[in-house]
């Protein structure tokens, strides 16, 4: 089963992104000029920061002594201090934890990171301040680079479906094993990272290392708090207590939107890029899968998606047509008949041949694998 390291050892070699590669690079190169260096703290490094050439390195949002910064500034380097008093580091340089978006849930989800960045994001959003929306963009930025780091040279596949589908229903578990299949496959999983449906794809790539007990037990523990409303905590507090239970599950990614903030990310992912602008989102999200993408029974938000994938596949504006495989017959031909449109889309283009309708969520792999050749 494929495993993506907690963070890619190829990212640019011009970027330090802790504390670790900030030392391995000063004692191997003895220079940092050039470098960019990412939210490391560097306020016990001023003997080293001091003694090492900075010409035209960038630090961004490190937090250091006054007569360090002052050096480097003087050797040409250009210095972004952290933002006081923000809920998030703007200039990250790797994807966000569960665990780091959760911290604080035992106080209830309101002391959350993720709870309190969508507060400050609500609070910015309406008054327009030109620091706020730079900020935003900073971070969105500097998440989809670490997210480019990650999965450069995997093979990810998109598992996209509606936030409604509750914990304890059949489709649930059925998308549960469709996402340790294709994680079993050498896949890596992407989400849209919040509840339901890509919760549930999320949990089966969670529960790839385990035995069918495992999941079992899950799927159990999880239907005791079906849904995200009425209460965040619970809801979040019962997936952790699954991933206590089985610590050192199975690697995927989720990407979220704090644009839907009122929809928390789900625990299950082992890394998450979680965004401010949904478009930026949604774009990165699609086309980065590419492996192809099940599109779940979902609403408005999936059908967008659906057509979001298509563009590029019929103007081969990203080379080759990926896979697309629908799910649930009924739901996309007469609930909301989106196969049709997409069928006459790519009659006579070469995605003609990477569109796929099954019945069953169980047939998804073999569609995925009989249309990507």
């Amino acid at each position: 089963m494929q495993t993506m390291p907690a963070h890619a050892a190829h990212h640019n070699d011009r970027e330090i992104e802790s504390l670790d590669e900030f030392d391995a690079t000063v004692s191997a190169r003895g220079t940092l000029a050039g470098f960019r260096v990412q939210a490391v703290d560097l306020t016990d490094r001023t003997r080293e920061l001091l003694a090492t050439d900075t010409a035209g390195a960038i630090f961004l949002g490190c937090p250091m002594r006054e007569d360090a910064a002052a050096k480097i500034r003087a050797d040409g380097a250009m210095v972004f201090p952290p933002v006081p008093d923000l809920p998030f580091d703007p200039y990250r340089g790797l994807l966000y934890s569960p665990d780091e978006l959760f911290a604080g849930l035992g106080k209830g989800y309101k002391e959350t990171l993720d709870a309190r960045a969508y507060a400050w994001f609500q609070q910015t959003k309406a008054d327009g301040d030109i620091l706020a929306s730079m900020l935003r963009s900073i971070h969105d930025d500097a998440v989809s680079d670490a997210l480019d780091e990650l999965l450069r040279d995997t093979r990810v596949v998109g598992v996209m479906g509606g936030h409604a589908m509750g914990r304890g229903t059949e489709a649930y578990a059925g998308a549960a094993r469709l996402g340790r299949e294709l994680t079993r496959a050498g896949l890596t999983v992407a989400t849209g990272g919040g509840p339901g449906a890509m919760e549930a794809a999320n949990l089966g790539a969670y529960a790839a290392p385990f035995d069918d007990e495992m999941l079992t037990e899950a799927l159990q523990l999880l239907a005791k708090s079906p849904k995200f409303t009425p209460s965040i905590t619970d809801w979040a507090a019962a997936a952790f207590e699954v991933r206590t239970r089985w610590p050192r599950g199975g690697t995927s990614v989720g990407i979220p939107t704090w644009f839907y903030g009122h929809e928390p990310p789900n625990p299950f992912a082992s890394h998450i890029a979680k965004y401010f602008a949904n478009a930026t989102r949604e774009d990165g999200l699609l086309a980065r899968s590419t492996a192809g993408v099940v599109f779940l029974p979902g609403a408005a938000g999936t059908v967008q998606e659906i057509f979001d994938s298509a563009t590029p596949n019929y103007y081969e504006s990203r080379g080759e047509p990926t896979p697309m495989v629908l799910v649930d017959r009924a739901h996309w031909t007469e609930k909301l008949p989106t196969w049709p449109l997409l069928r006459s889309l790519a009659r006579e283009r070469s995605m003609e041949s990477r569109i796929a309708l099954v019945d069953r969520i169980e047939e998804a792999p073999e569609a995925l694998k009989r249309l990507g050749g």
